[in-house]
């Protein structure tokens, strides 16, 4: 409970256990908040391949990719692999980029195939609570794995 009129509005260390450090993972509803909204943070220094086979959500999502050093978010030494819709579409991120998964698009596999220099990848997941069930879920086998 806390101690002050507006202190159930504060999240403190939101911090989660990742592949890479740090990484921060909020979901508004978890913390008791009333906002529609979550946010996954991550810092990504290496090449990597996001868990998860393809699917969909019943919520919106808002990808950012931005170059790891805050004084440049510009600077993106990355090359970043997205794959959209139900046949897979490829596409390929080189520079900072902002990208709206709108409620029901399929999604994944997400590959950050090359990583010269730190970035940073924010999901930000327009609902309190996430959630995947089979209705929303659409597996279809994978088509680029990582090299």
């Amino acid at each position: 409970m806390p101690d002050t009129k507006y202190g159930k509005y504060f999240v403190k260390e939101p911090f989660i256990k990742g592949q890479f450090a740090p990484k921060l993972a909020m979901f508004s509803r978890k913390f008791g908040l009333e906002s529609n909204f979550g946010i996954l943070w991550n810092y990504i220094s290496a090449p990597y391949e996001m868990p998860g086979e393809p699917h969909s959500h019943p919520f919106d999502e808002i990808w950012c990719f931005l170059g790891g050093d805050q004084t440049n978010i510009k600077d993106f030494g990355a090359e970043v692999e997205v794959f959209l819709g139900e046949e897979g579409e490829k596409h390929i991120i080189t520079v900072t980029t902002i990208l709206e998964i709108p409620k029901g698009l399929v999604h994944m596999p997400l590959i950050f195939k090359r990583v010269d220099r730190p970035i940073l990848f924010v999901n930000i997941p327009l609902t309190p609570e996430y959630t995947k069930t089979p209705k929303y879920y659409t597996p279809y086998k994978r088509i680029h794995p990582l090299d």
